[in-house]
């Protein structure tokens, strides 16, 4: 999935508010399919808005994705210093909390046939 564009308001494409509920981002989303209807619009322009109104709901009905939105538009990055080092690119943030644990591996010993048994 691709990061969207820090330009564009996700909530206005989809025409909520910041405080809609998963169930409101959905009945939008839902509303503005019917409106673009793809299967039947086939002309770039419609192509394009159904490609942003997408977009907005795939990051929106993810609560991490959705988080990691609301804290960009809260705290943009400032703008770039022509002048200024580069800055180490932060790592992406993990999608579960916790530890990841691995199985151990799986350890199968001598196997022994015992006719009538």
């Amino acid at each position: 999935m691709q990061a969207p564009e820090p330009e564009s308001d996700l909530y206005a494409v989809l025409g909520v508010q910041p405080s809609a509920t998963a169930e409101k981002i959905t009945s939008a989303f839902r509303a503005r399919v019917r409106e673009l209807r793809p299967d039947t619009r086939v002309d770039a322009d419609t192509a394009a808005r159904f490609g942003e109104v997408r977009t907005a709901y795939e990051t929106l009905r993810d609560p991490v994705l959705r988080a990691a939105y609301d804290q960009r538009l809260e705290h943009p990055p400032p703008a770039p210093d022509r002048g200024a080092a580069p800055t180490p690119r932060a790592r992406p943030a993990r999608r579960y909390a916790g530890d990841v644990r691995r199985d151990p591996p799986l350890w199968a010993g001598p196997v022994r046939w015992i006719p009538g048994r």
